[in-house]
């Protein structure tokens, strides 16, 4: 794809000019290349409305002319796409959607109104997009007392009827089947036994398998095996898991960025690098999970 550029020179006194073209770039979704450079996809309509920014700018005593251009290699174009990322603003629009009740129709329209917005200037949608979708999707099915077809529907389940249960999934752990495995030793099911499978077409009828196709637990919608266990169990109300759900997400499948991802993926990655097999390194990597949940319960503010 290529890409419009438009050069951009106001004079200083110009104030009120130049906050004017910058708004009018920002509710364009441009991208900025560096100062006084936006980058819209290459499509007729952001011809049309580059093509007036810049009259309006040349109008107002300044300097605009608008080029063609696109990456020279795979690695220059992938860096170009990258400064149309919406993920941030995505994370803001999730976060605030956990300050509004489910019977708060205003609220509720405002963020459909304002996710619209974003998605209208989202070129390069990913699970960013996806996640705040499902995350308004539950809120208004929530509201409305109808199961979401976004997010997917996902029945709720009682731990006792689960004690003692064999878990299979995929042997070779990675983070969302450890997460998992822990969130069902450590809340759902303490006396687990689990299989790691060499191929989950393989899986015994007994036993419950869990991050694979087809079974019993597996990611539904845009949420995670643990995401989907964890509102399984009615877990996901605890505000210390949640905020390992969100990490759990984002190392898995990408998405709305998490502060602490990259550490908790880098300690994970030593772990499964270290560990002779899998049930080392379900030990070591509950050890890090438990500490995780201890220290995130301690920042909750207490009555």
């Amino acid at each position: 794809m290529d890409f419009l550029a438009l050069f951009v020179s106001l004079p200083t006194r110009q104030s009120a000019g130049r906050m004017r073209v910058w708004r009018a770039l920002r509710a364009l979704g441009c991208a900025s290349l560096r100062d006084g450079v936006f980058l819209l996809p290459d499509l007729p309509e952001h011809a049309a409305a580059l093509t007036q920014i810049a009259e309006d700018v040349r109008a107002g005593q300044g300097s605009a002319d608008l080029y063609r251009l696109g990456g020279r290699d795979e690695r220059q174009q992938g860096e170009i796409v990258a400064l149309f990322d919406r993920s941030a603003e995505y994370a803001s629009l999730i976060e605030s959607m956990a300050d509004v009740g489910a019977g708060d129709a205003k609220a509720l329209r405002g963020l459909r109104r304002d996710l619209a917005a974003l998605v209208a200037i989202d070129y390069f949608p990913g699970e960013a997009r996806r996640q705040a979708e499902a995350a308004l999707a539950v809120l208004e099915a929530a509201a409305s007392g109808e199961p979401s077809a976004t997010s997917g529907w996902i029945r709720r389940l009682a731990s006792a009827d689960f004690s003692g249960r064999t878990w299979a999934t995929r042997k070779d752990l990675w983070v969302d089947r450890m997460a998992s495995a822990w969130l069902i030793r450590r809340f759902i099911d303490r006396k687990a036994k689990f299989l790691w499978l060499d191929n989950p077409k393989k899986c015994p009828k007994a036993a419950l398998g869990f991050d694979f196709d087809g079974a019993t637990f597996t990611h539904v919608g845009g949420r995670v095996t643990f995401e989907v266990l964890a509102a399984s169990f009615g877990l996901d109300s605890d505000p210390a898991l949640a905020r390992i759900a969100a990490i759990i997400h984002c190392i898995d499948v990408g998405g709305v960025p998490v502060a602490e991802a990259a550490g908790i993926e880098a300690v994970l990655a030593g772990a499964r690098a270290a560990a002779p097999n899998d049930d080392k390194l379900l030990s070591e990597a509950s050890r890090v999970l438990d500490n995780l949940y201890k220290g995130y319960q301690q920042e909750q503010p207490h009555d």
